[in-house]
């Protein structure tokens, strides 16, 4: 595996790849900064999924609201095909205040497209319009299934529109999505078979004592020194627990107990995460973290309660999707590579990946002068979307589906290196 660009790849500027698209652009660009401007959490999007939807129905699709809560989607029936293929774009923001001082920010206070959700729910739309005005043009033969899903931020919409039924209301062969991606330039994509995306665990710990005044500990258990003692045994699991050739991370995020100089508190919260690719070490973590906690009660003469949940699973590509996606982004113009590695952040499109074939590209967006301060990173207080990026997107989501529905995945052998 190597991150070299495919071969025979040739430099394209994003103004020629968008060029087809060019003249949907100021009504997307309108579209994404009106999202922007008025973000909502996950399973709220009623205001998104209604502009969603009456988008679809002005083009004539057939449309489906409230799929797995807030989700819409849209269908394309080309032809007589019987060939099908998902696309999917995510539609929520994340509860944090934004700062940018942009005309378009938030209106809601606590509320911030900063994750670039608003790009990815206009780059469908851009491509729901654009292929339902070139399919025959395109000679498409089968069925486009435009997934518009709810709460990606934490909360599993994925698998509630499959709960829902997703997959046998709207059969898909394959389903493809993308993400913005800072840390690449704009024009260039990546993905790559097996792992691109880590599992993401949660764990909350409570250690209880009996509480008491600071200057007679020797009356109480001491809940803050055990909570110290478990969160350092904590951060050496990964070190001592996992094999050094294998990839986890257990990052403690929170820890919170007293309130006063002179008050041993009778409670101490630890909150934490933990990523990892493969199934295995995951158990083991979770079985070493189990294990601290109990250790720590016993020395301590504390009481430790673990819940510890399984969130989100590895987004796992499957080799000839993230083959055909690759080729696709080339075949649009993109700096198309195979990442060299896996992020260890998390996306819950992996659950649709546990169900059908198909690949998650990572699309660049990083702009060429972003300022001082450099290109923001998804997350951050003023991270903004690039609109330069929409119709790339676009462009890359009407390719995937023209050879997804022509079968157009190349044998092993021709894969791009």
């Amino acid at each position: 595996m190597t991150s070299c660009g495919i071969s025979g790849m040739k430099n394209v500027s994003p103004a020629t790849i968008a060029a087809p698209v060019s003249d949907l652009l100021p009504d997307l660009i309108a579209l994404r900064r009106d999202l922007h401007a008025h973000p909502e959490l996950a399973f709220e999007e009623r205001r998104t999924a209604g502009i969603v939807a009456s988008g679809l129905r002005l083009l004539g699709l057939e449309v489906q609201e409230g799929v797995g809560g807030t989700g819409v989607v849209g269908t394309l029936r080309c032809g007589k095909g019987s060939s099908s293929v998902g696309l999917r774009a995510d539609m929520d923001a994340l509860p944090m205040v934004e700062l940018g001082q942009r005309a378009y920010a938030s209106r809601s206070p606590g509320k911030h497209h900063g994750c670039g959700h608003d790009g990815h729910t206009s780059m469908l739309m851009g491509a729901a319009r654009h292929l339902v005005r070139s399919h025959r043009a395109l000679g498409l033969e089968g069925t486009v299934h435009f997934i518009f899903q709810p709460a990606e931020e934490g909360k599993g919409g994925a698998a509630r529109m499959i709960e829902d039924g997703l997959f046998e209301r709207f059969p898909c062969d394959s389903v493809y999505a993308l993400h913005n991606w800072p840390d690449l330039p704009l024009g260039h994509a990546q993905t790559r078979p097996g792992s691109i995306m880590a599992a993401a665990d949660r764990f909350d710990i409570t250690v209880r004592g009996k509480g008491g005044h600071a200057a007679q500990p020797h009356h109480t258990p001491d809940a803050i020194l055990a909570a110290s003692q478990l969160v350092t045994q904590l951060n050496t699991i990964v070190a001592r627990r996992i094999d050094p050739g294998e990839s986890a991370v257990l990052s403690v995020t929170r820890i919170e107990g007293g309130h006063s100089h002179n008050v041993l508190p009778a409670e101490v919260q630890i909150t934490g995460t933990v990523r990892s690719f493969d199934p295995a070490a995951q158990d083991r973590i979770e079985a070493a973290l189990h294990a601290a906690a109990q250790g720590v009660a016993l020395a301590s003469g504390t009481e430790v309660q673990v819940d510890y949940l399984r969130y989100y699973p590895a987004t796992i590509n499957t080799a000839a999707e993230a083959r055909l996606a690759l080729e696709a982004a080339q075949a649009v113009g993109l700096q198309a590579q195979v990442a060299p590695r896996a992020a260890f952040t998390s996306e819950d499109f992996a659950f649709m990946l546990q169900r059908k074939p198909g690949a998650y590209l990572w699309l660049g967006q990083g702009r060429a002068d972003p300022g001082p301060e450099g290109e923001r990173a998804l997350h951050h207080p003023c991270y903004d979307f690039n609109d330069d990026a929409l119709p790339l997107g676009v462009r890359w989501f009407c390719e995937v589906a023209a050879r997804a529905l022509a079968g157009a995945i190349t044998p092993t052998a021709s894969a791009p290196r």
